[in-house]
């Protein structure tokens, strides 16, 4: 009786326990129904408004480090050089010629008539290069052998999709230099020219243009290097009528349709227009050796081209030459051919004033060593009237070096 009497109040202890802590955890969940009924009805709102709901709970200085990564990866791909690219990039063109070639028509005989009643026909030829704007009203620049005197019909499309039909006002076949226009009742971008005899061998150079011709859109292309050496110059082809003297060499590569394009520094300034490569051996393609003609040069060429339609020496030096053959070198002992034979000497003329004399023969004008004739004339464009022009002359075996002042061309 009494152990039955012992188990019985044990076990009301343990359901009166058991009811206490039931009772107890409902307090608490209902105390916590309350506290969030509370925050979702307004009156804890300021624990969720310190988190901003459209950063997704991101914590603000996060957004500030966020912020500030993003601008610094902006900045390291902002460059010198993409800046240089923005800027250049709008006046730069795509130039497409159409030329008039003459040929012949076989007739269908054998090789014999053909050479005789060959029939002569006109063929048109398209050809691409390209160019840039150096005016608002309309100038470019381009290579002579890209846009020549016997372009018929020359179209130049820009980089925002325009297209317009350009003149010819000049060429100079010497430098290889071509000045077009467009005609259109609009405001064009242009390029701001450079100092090319501030260039610095191993700075940043980029050739800009449409290569190959690929690109309808008109789109320039870039690519980049350094400038790899300046002052470069080449002897003259007798089979070509252009001389290039004091080049600019870069390794940016320059391939076919680049022709016409600008050479440009890192600051965006055009230094040269990007005239040919140097391939080697039976390659076609770019091996790294660029030339583009220095940008100073090409301005003096221009301002006569747009002024009168050609390039002319403002002086007259006062002589005649021709160029040495083997058998004069013969004569003269000489086992070289150098320079030219002076013909003959205006007596009112720099020439003679300097004592040159017919029979004496050029060796430099200047610092560079005369080629050929054509190389010659090259030298002369960069005298101006005024300028003194030092020549080594070679007479009777013996070496002299004068001094001409150039002056004025009297007009006949």
């Amino acid at each position: 009786m009494k152990y039955k009497l012992f188990f019985t109040v044990v076990l009301l202890l343990f359901l009166a326990g058991a009811g206490c802590s039931d009772n107890l955890r409902r307090s608490e969940v209902s105390a916590e129904r309350d506290r969030i009924t509370n925050r979702a009805s307004g009156t804890s709102l300021s624990t969720f408004t310190s988190r901003p709901a459209e950063t997704g709970g991101i914590p603000a200085g996060q957004q500030q480090e966020r912020r500030v990564a993003q601008t610094t990866i902006n900045e390291s791909r902002e460059t010198a050089i993409t800046r240089a690219v923005e800027k250049v990039s709008p006046a730069v063109v795509s130039i497409t010629v159409t030329e008039v070639i003459q040929g012949g028509r076989r007739l269908g005989f054998d090789q014999f008539y053909n050479r005789f009643f060959s029939a002569p026909i006109e063929r048109e030829v398209s050809s691409m290069g390209s160019g840039f704007i150096i005016s608002e009203d309309g100038l470019i620049v381009t290579n002579q052998h890209v846009a020549g005197a016997n372009a018929k019909k020359v179209m130049v499309s820009l980089p925002d999709g325009e297209q317009y039909e350009a003149e010819v006002l000049g060429t100079d076949e010497l430098a290889d230099l071509t000045l077009l226009k467009m005609h259109a009742d609009r405001s064009f971008p242009k390029v701001e020219f450079g100092n090319s005899d501030s260039v610095i061998v191993g700075e940043w150079s980029l050739a800009v243009g449409n290569p190959f011709g690929l690109f309808e859109s008109a789109q320039p292309s870039v690519t980049v290097g350094v400038v790899s050496a300046v002052n470069r110059d080449f002897r003259p082809n007798p089979n070509e009528p252009r001389v290039y003297v004091d080049m600019i060499q870069t390794d940016a590569a320059i391939n076919r349709g680049n022709s016409g394009g600008p050479l440009v520094d890192s600051e965006g300034k055009v230094i040269g227009v990007n005239t040919f490569i140097f391939t080697g051996g039976t390659s076609s393609g770019f091996v790294g050796l660029g030339f583009a003609i220095p940008s100073n040069r090409v301005q003096k060429i221009i301002r006569q081209l747009a002024s009168s339609g050609e390039v002319h020496l403002p002086f007259d030096p006062g002589f005649t030459t021709t160029e040495m053959t083997y058998q004069m070198a013969a004569k003269y002992n000489l086992r070289v051919i150098p320079g030219l034979l002076v013909q003959s000497v205006n007596r009112d003329g720099p020439a003679f004033e300097a004592g040159i004399m017919p029979g004496d023969i050029i060796l430099k004008i200047g610092d560079e060593r005369v080629q050929s004739k054509m190389h010659a004339q090259a030298l002369l464009r960069e005298y101006a009237e005024g300028d003194s022009m030092r020549v080594e002359l070679l007479r009777r075996d013996r070496h002299y070096e004068t001094k001409m002042m150039l002056r004025k061309k009297i007009e006949e």
